[in-house]
């Protein structure tokens, strides 16, 4: 499956070391199939969008990937994808930036001329094949008719895609460049958080985080001092402080480093798919460790 990473230092601007492939240097991972490709999302100090974001087609692009990518921002997110929809371009790789926000996706929606339908004008926002790209629009969209709030754009967007297409998964991040939200949604895979004190557990080390064949780590030496909210679908490291968010569970994280957390959607999606359902290659990346 694709892996989802977010943090936020909030309030502090922190510089962070991110390695989003390594060297296919074991049997092991020579085992496991290939990611499709590799981004990340930050923030410059006057809160534009940096996105850098390589698909992996060949050999130059896994040296991108492999290269360790040192970045200041007050969030963060990195995403390995593994391609379910849309052929392998940069513009369907994530994450994906739109009204000065960042976005990645976990998982498959199904139906995209009845989402594109929904979309309307805003289709325009979109520029690649993918259903992530679409689902982002939707909550872009969503976040304009509620006002600008972030929140009830996510959570009626949300509840729309659950009474309206079929659903696989609905996990996501989304950053602005103070705040941080991430959805689970419905159980398909898990998707963890971690309200990290300044320094870790023995409350004087550096963010160390790796996920389990090490296709994304993350460093962060300012972490010793400053505390941090860290987001995954898996837990990264030994901490006993990692918890799960519940089906339908959107957390957010403020600009002051407050974690909130409810239910917004509170039902299993109208049209679910089973893994069954999806043809061999977009199954593959959905049970992909």
């Amino acid at each position: 499956m694709c892996r989802l990473f977010g943090l936020s230092a909030a309030p502090h601007r922190v510089r962070a070391s991110f390695w989003l492939l390594d060297a296919p240097d074991s049997l092991a991972q020579q085992s496991h199939r290939e990611p499709d490709g590799t981004g990340l999302g930050t923030f410059a100090e006057d809160g534009t969008p940096v996105v850098e974001k390589q698909p992996l087609a060949a050999y130059e692009d896994r040296e991108f990937a492999q290269e360790a990518k040192h970045r200041s921002s007050v969030t963060f997110v990195a995403h390995i994808r593994f391609a379910t929809t849309g052929e392998l371009l940069p513009q369907n790789t994530h994450p994906f930036a739109q009204g000065g926000r960042v976005f990645a996706h976990n998982g498959v929606v199904e139906d995209l001329p009845k989402l594109e339908a929904e979309l309307g004008s805003d289709l325009a926002l979109v520029h690649g094949d993918t259903d992530s790209e679409r689902v982002f629009a939707l909550v872009t969209s969503h976040i304009g008719r509620n006002g600008g709030d972030v929140t009830a754009g996510i959570t009626s967007a949300a509840r729309w895609l659950a009474d309206n297409v079929p659903i696989y998964a609905l996990n996501i991040l989304l950053t602005t460049p103070g705040e941080l939200w991430a959805l689970r949604y419905p159980d398909t895979h898990d998707l963890l958080f971690l309200e990290r004190r300044a320094g870790g557990p023995s409350g004087g080390r550096h963010l160390q985080h790796a996920s389990t064949p090490g296709r994304i780590r993350a460093r962060s030496e300012h972490l010793a001092e400053y505390p941090a909210v860290v987001v995954a679908s898996e837990q990264m490291d030994e901490d006993p402080g990692w918890m799960p968010l519940q089906p339908g569970e959107l957390l957010h994280v403020d600009r002051d480093l407050a974690v909130t957390r409810e239910v917004i959607v509170d039902r299993p999606p109208r049209y679910p798919i089973r893994l069954a359902d999806l043809g061999a290659h977009a199954a593959a990346a959905q049970t992909e460790k």
